[in-house]
């Protein structure tokens, strides 16, 4: 029989949050859906039961998220899926984007996932089982469009932090996994799911200017089914050995393929450079 299993979802009013939090519950598991504004839309979005508790928090406010984990264990008495998908996209050149833009960012995308995954943890642990997943990005693996380079330098810092507690908390039971996905068919690409900087110039016209021009192009023709890819999510939390890295959707694992190759031929071509820093060491004796 299979066990019911307590997510908690970060970022589930819409997009990728959303569609996890309603393929959970078509799985039969509990639902503990966290959302900044309007949580009475998302009750309704999810319509809201016994098997559903919608939380008010900012990920970026530790003190909010700490309140928001303690109703969810008063709820459910466990948490056995984290998943910190909330987040949003910024597009300007690292030399138009203020430290303002970029701070804010970072609160958001890294700290804000800090301040959950620390809230999470003392139960996971007590428990000496879960699964953190990490929503990444096709651009937190390569930089593959001026103007979001900062933004998936945020996701790089994902991946950076998925790794590092990978190997912290699997004594204890407890399995990450940073999902990278691709393009998919959410709000990501439209005006109010991304911020773009207040400063534009001229010298990145055809650069970060034509990435401007495409984004909006590119909304609603993504190539991602997002509901496909919560299916994915769920999948993933029913593995006894889930990945530590998982790229989602064609263009990420093509992506993906890429990136190591190019490093693999980078590597090899200055190997012998890279090579040649050790110290020399005598094999005479004195």
């Amino acid at each position: 029989m299979k066990k019911q299993k307590v997510w908690f979802i970060t970022g589930a009013s819409k997009g990728f949050g959303l569609e996890i939090a309603k393929a959970a519950l078509a799985a039969g598991d509990k639902v503990v859906a966290t959302v900044r504004s309007n949580a009475d839309g998302l009750r309704s979005a999810l319509q809201q039961d016994n098997d559903t508790l919608v939380v008010s928090l900012d990920v970026t406010n530790e003190q909010q998220v700490k309140e928001g984990v303690q109703n969810a264990i008063s709820r459910f008495g466990r948490i056995d899926v984290l998943v910190n998908n909330a987040g949003y996209g910024l597009l300007g050149a690292t030399e138009e984007v203020s430290d303002e833009e970029v701070r804010k960012q970072y609160d958001t995308n890294v700290f804000g996932l800090l301040n959950v995954t620390r809230a999470v943890l003392p139960h996971m642990r007590s428990q000496h089982s879960g699964h953190i997943i990490n929503i990444s990005s096709l651009f937190g693996y390569t930089a593959s469009a001026p103007g979001f380079g900062l933004y998936g330098s945020t996701k790089f810092a994902v991946e950076g932090i998925s790794e590092g507690l990978a190997l912290e908390v699997k004594p204890l039971g407890i399995h990450v996994t940073a999902a990278a996905p691709g393009l998919f068919s959410t709000n990501f690409t439209s005006p109010d799911a991304y911020q773009p900087s207040k400063v534009i110039l001229d010298a990145y016209h055809e650069t970060v200017g034509g990435v401007r021009g495409f984004v909006g192009q590119l909304h609603g023709n993504e190539p991602g089914d997002p509901a496909k890819l919560a299916g994915v999510i769920i999948q993933l939390a029913a593995s006894e050995n889930p990945p530590l890295h998982l790229p989602i959707g064609t263009d990420a694992v093509a992506a993906f393929k890429t990136k190591t190759e190019q490093m693999g031929k980078e590597v090899a071509q200055w190997e012998a450079v890279s090579s040649s820093t050790d110290h020399v060491k005598s094999n005479q004796i004195s």
